[in-house]
């Protein structure tokens, strides 16, 4: 009778045992950090492809064809990372806004450029490694961050290169948010050697891009600029047009332009690249150079934010 009392409190009490080492064991592994995978949170994101298929990827491994196909890999590491950073911020904003979609982003310039691991080994050829395995250390040294303005995801915007100034989201996109705003971006110059361009138009073509009747006399109106001395609206030869859909109708860089009638052409100037809005790619890389990091670089570009963690 004894023995089998005692029989039956072991059987009671063992399991109790068990599974208070099994629970203490799993808060030292979380305490520890050797819990890491299970801390982590899994997301992935759905991306309409080309081929008007809908791929659902681990959003990790997403960022890593972004960053590889938005900026050049060549960048300083620091600048990759806040690319990184950027372009997990607008992923997950994205996957916000669209949840009831059936698809977070395109793999195109209307969301974000991705490409997959065949694409980038067809481009890189034989630097693959090399490179791969570069965007991918800034990716994973930034796993899980993202950009956060009153405990939101931002509307993380990015472009090449500034005029000098970043631009307000106000004048391109709408909307007045108060980490968008214009600041000082004047490394880009020095960085970028395409950063004044050049664009040549027969008068013909220039007419016709902008849609209006042809007339050999030339007359530039009425330009409006912003503050950061981009062009906000103009009139050509009393047709008014925006800045943006200036520079839209006839494909150029940017929307700080000068425009310069000749005998039979119209030559126009163009300084920076991209709408101006958020981070400029190329200010980071020179941000970089100068010993920024890239949780320095990204407070910078986008004012009063700071940086989270899934």
């Amino acid at each position: 009778m004894r023995k089998l009392l005692l029989f039956l409190l072991f059987s009671f009490l063992i399991p109790i045992i068990i599974s208070g080492i099994c629970f203490n064991y799993k808060i030292v592994k979380v305490l520890s950090g050797f819990n890491h995978n299970e801390c982590n949170k899994k997301v992935s994101i759905r991306v309409l492809k080309k081929d008007n298929s809908i791929e659902n990827i681990d959003l990790e491994e997403y960022l890593i064809g972004v960053v590889s196909s938005e900026m050049p890999v060549y960048f300083e590491d620091e600048a990759l990372k806040a690319q990184a950073v950027a372009s997990r911020t607008y992923a997950l904003k994205q996957m916000e806004n669209n949840k009831d979609r059936e698809y977070d982003v395109t793999d195109d310039i209307n969301y974000q450029v991705y490409q997959s691991n065949d694409e980038l080994k067809e481009k890189w050829g034989n630097k693959y490694d090399d490179y791969y395995n570069k965007i991918k250390n800034a990716v994973e040294n930034t796993r899980g961050e993202y950009v956060s303005y009153n405990d939101d995801y931002i509307y993380a915007f990015f472009f090449s290169t500034s005029n000098g100034y970043t631009e307000d989201n106000v004048n391109v996109f709408g909307k007045d948010l108060p980490y968008l705003k214009p600041v000082i971006s004047d490394v880009d110059k020095e960085e970028n050697q395409n950063f004044e361009v050049s664009t040549s138009l027969s008068k013909t073509d220039f007419y016709s891009k902008l849609g209006i009747e042809y007339n050999d006399l030339l007359r530039i109106t009425n330009i409006n600029k912003t503050s950061s001395n981009r062009i906000l609206s103009l009139e050509v030869n009393g047709v008014t047009f925006k800045g943006r859909e200036f520079q839209k109708l006839l494909g150029l860089r940017s929307n700080d332009f000068d425009v310069i009638e000749n005998e039979s052409t119209i030559l126009i100037k163009t300084r920076g690249f991209g709408h101006g809005v958020g981070l400029s790619q190329y200010g980071s890389n020179g941000l970089a150079k100068q010993k920024k990091n890239y949780i320095e670089i990204l407070k910078y570009y986008y004012q009063g934010t700071e940086i989270k963690k899934l």
